[in-house]
C-alpha cells in the first residue's frame, strides 16, 4: 500500500488530521455503514490534502454538465476497485490520476477511514486521506467526464458565508459549501458530508446558520428519475453505477 515515506514532514495543520483518522468511526461520518456480512461493491475516494496559493486546500473534481447521472456534481476523486488494484488506497490514487493527471509519486497516503455505506448502490466507500507533499499539475484529463479540477481552500470552506443547506425536490436536505471564484458552484452529498463531519470531528467548524436554504440548481439534479440519498455522491461512474 502507498504509504508516507520517513523523508516526508507533514505541515503542523495536517498532523490532527492524521490522528484524527485513527480516531473517528463510521458512525461520525454517516449514519449509514455496511451491514454486517453484506456482499457489498467496493469504491474509495481520496481526500487529498494539499497547500495551494490559498494556504491549505482540498482537491475536487466537478463532473461534466452533460453527463447522464449526478451532471455537474462536486466530488472527491475516486471511484470503484478494480481487481488488479490491491487495496483502497491503490484504487484512489490511480483514480486520481485518470481524471485530474495528479502524480503518486507526490502523495503519501496517511490512513484510510471506516468504509461508508451507500444504500442504494450498495457500495462500500473508503476515503483515504493523504498529503500532497510534492505538487504536479492537475487538470481536466478527459472532458466528457470531467468539467473542471479546483483546489479548494480549507479556509474557504470554513468561512461560515460559505455553508448553507440545500434541498433537493425529492425533500432531501443537507449540508453544503459554495465553492468556485464566484461562491456559485455548489458542493453537496456524499463529499460535502463527508468534509462536514470531519471538519465537526476536528473542532475546526465555525459557527453556521443551517436555515440558509439553497435549491439545487437544474443542471445539477439526478436524471431519469434517480433517486436521491445523503450518501449516494461519489465522484466516479462506475461507483454511482451508471
Amino acid at each position: 500500500m502507498p504509504s508516507q515515506p520517513a523523508s516526508v514532514r507533514l505541515p503542523d495543520w495536517l498532523e490532527p488530521v492524521r490522528r484524527a483518522a485513527g480516531r473517528i468511526t463510521a458512525e461520525e461520518l454517516t449514519t449509514f455503514v455496511p451491514p454486517a456480512g453484506a456482499r457489498t461493491r467496493q469504491g474509495a475516494v481520496l481526500l487529498l490534502f494539499g497547500e495551494g496559493p490559498g494556504g491549505p486546500d482540498l482537491l475536487l473534481t466537478e463532473r461534466a454538465h452533460d453527463m447522464r447521472s449526478h451532471p455537474g456534481q462536486v466530488s472527491f476523486p475516486g471511484g470503484s476497485v478494480d481487481p488488479t488494484d490491491g487495496s483502497p488506497e491503490v484504487t484512489a490514487l490511480r483514480e486520481a490520476r485518470e481524471e485530474t493527471g495528479l502524480d503518486p509519486a507526490g502523495v503519501s497516503v496517511l490512513a484510510s477511514l471506516p468504509e461508508l455505506w451507500l444504500p442504494p448502490s450498495n457500495f462500500a466507500v473508503t476515503p483515504v486521506l493523504a498529503w500532497w507533499h510534492t505538487v504536479s499539475e492537475v487538470r481536466v484529463v478527459d472532458p466528457r467526464e470531467v468539467h473542471a479540477v479546483y483546489r479548494v481552500p480549507i479556509a474557504e470552506l470554513l468561512q461560515p458565508e460559505h455553508r448553507v443547506s440545500v434541498r433537493h425536490p425529492s425533500g432531501w436536505k443537507g449540508p453544503a459549501f459554495l465553492i468556485g471564484d464566484q461562491k456559485d458552484l455548489i458542493l453537496w452529498g456524499f463529499t460535502a458530508g463527508i468534509i462536514s463531519r470531519l471538519f465537526d470531528f476536528l473542532g475546526w467548524t465555525r459557527p453556521w446558520d443551517p436555515d440558509v436554504m439553497r435549491d439545487l440548481p437544474e443542471h445539477m439534479l439526478a436524471s431519469r428519475g434517480e433517486a436521491v440519498h445523503a450518501v449516494d455522491r461519489v465522484p466516479d461512474r462506475d461507483v454511482r453505477g451508471r
